[in-house]
């Protein structure tokens, strides 16, 4: 190494710890800021997301609402800088159910919504009810808020591809996806301009006296070297905790594998304009009466015919010339110890294909002759409550950005500001405390815990 000092140094280059370099060096001006990354840029998991986001969020305060609100504040600020290099969109979100029980629960999620800042709720329960769809393109002219229809000739009008036992679906607005791959690059190259250093090596320890972070050491080509530095950032993803124990600190998280496919829709099932369709109910597998005699008469397979919870939802992914649809279906909900690369299920495609197909009955036509799957994933690393942590860990200079579990793409503008802000002692906006590592020094927040409900996850 020729500079053996670095201000500050952040372990892992994903899209968390790329956009902490970014609002350090790019918007508060640091100097002599070092990201290291042990692969490449970007591909441990971020990369496997289904690169969407969403201000929808319930939850007990607005501080999730809020941070979302702010980081994609940011997506859209940068889309108008590259002129929309990052493929931002709104679509938005769209919630379906054919239960009759679960419509006061999506008035109460939208009242909540509207009441944290999500945006107005507009109930549509009327044929001459107004109702606005989605543009196909772009961000600049979408609403936000929620829209609740409960009336089936606007379901129907504008939703044909959803089950006709469809009873409610819920449009939440300011949500939709980008590319992660251009926006990670857009963030990296802005913060490389701007004097962080990239440096392709595996932080093997961290040099702690006195409880202060007094330097890191780093292996690259077998040769192992100490960057001196009183600031150290742990932006590692599915590994902070190995991180963490470095520092001889535990974190409350668990990683959570999952896994998405894309496939080519060549018979449009999926229309090429559709929000991301995501169903509420209950998902019992629909086998025909063969198979599920097969499947019930082999104990190793006897799992495929119970309940694989709600919230599978599918996309189109590309362009209008596209015909590839992203699906994902997440039932693995274990913890478990992250190993690369991530070995995922065989069954994880079918699965995935036969729950939706109960939201929209078009994709049983793929039953006997699927197309080819693509399938990839990575983790959800998450807390508790499945919320983030971000701020200064019990080491003194030691921080932390992450436990974003299943958001992390959109929410990495907003913590990336959030951290470059608790580093370089700037005010802080009101939601900073909920995100706070120490949040689980409080006991009545260990109280909280236990009776704290829906957490947000998709």
């Amino acid at each position: 190494m020729t500079d053996s000092h670095a201000e500050i140094v952040i372990c892992g280059a994903g899209i968390a710890g790329i956009a902490t370099a970014y609002f350090l060096a790019v918007k508060a001006k640091v100097q002599n800021v070092v990201l290291l990354e042990r692969d490449t840029p970007l591909a441990m998991t971020s990369d496997k997301s289904t690169e969407c986001y969403r201000n929808w969020w319930g939850g007990i305060d607005n501080a999730m609402v809020g941070l979302m609100n702010r980081s994609i504040d940011w997506l859209e600020v940068i889309a108008k800088e590259t002129d929309n290099q990052i493929h931002l969109n709104r679509r938005g979100y769209l919630y379906a159910t054919s239960d009759p029980n679960q419509i006061p629960k999506m008035r109460q999620a939208a009242e909540i919504a509207e009441k944290n800042g999500a945006g107005k709720r507009r109930i549509h329960d009327s044929s001459e009810s107004n109702y606005t769809p989605a543009s196909a393109h772009g961000f600049a002219d979408g609403l936000d808020g929620t829209d609740l229809i409960l009336e089936p000739e606007i379901i129907r009008t504008h939703f044909p591809e959803l089950n006709d036992n469809v009873i409610a679906v819920l449009h939440a607005r300011r949500c939709g996806w980008f590319s992660a791959q251009q926006l990670g690059m857009y963030l990296l190259e802005q913060a490389k301009a701007h004097g962080v250093r990239y440096i392709r090596g595996e932080v093997t320890g961290v040099d702690v006296l006195e409880n202060a972070v007094q330097g890191v050491q780093v292996t690259r080509d077998a040769q192992t070297f100490t960057l001196a530095t009183s600031k150290f950032v742990n932006a590692a993803g599915p590994l902070q905790n190995q991180i963490a124990n470095m520092l001889g600190l535990e974190l409350p998280i668990i990683n959570e594998r999952h896994a998405k496919l894309y496939f080519n829709d060549h018979l449009g099932v999926i229309p090429r304009n559709a929000p991301m369709l995501i169903n509420l109910d209950e998902a019992y597998l629909p086998w025909a009466d063969d198979e599920r005699e097969v499947l019930e008469s082999d104990e190793s397979t006897r799992w495929l015919l119970g309940s694989f919870g709600s919230g599978a939802h599918c996309r189109p992914e590309g362009g209008d010339s596209s015909k590839n649809v992203l699906m994902l279906c997440n039932y693995h909900t274990q913890a478990t110890e992250p190993t690369f690369p991530i070995v995922h299920d065989p069954e994880a495609p079918e699965i995935a294909l036969r729950a939706m197909s109960l939201l929209v009955p078009g994709l049983k036509r793929y039953f006997e002759h699927t197309p080819k799957p693509v399938m990839d994933g990575g983790y959800y690393t998450k807390t508790p409550e499945n919320r983030p942590l971000i701020g200064e860990l019990a080491v003194k200079g030691a921080y932390i950005i992450g436990a974003m579990g299943g958001f992390g793409l959109m929410a990495a503008c907003g913590a990336g500001e959030l951290l470059s802000a608790h580093i370089t002692k700037a005010s802080l906006p009101d939601y900073a405390r909920a995100f706070l590592p120490s949040r689980y020094e409080d006991p009545e927040y260990q109280r909280l815990l236990e009776t704290w409900g829906d957490v947000g996850q998709l």
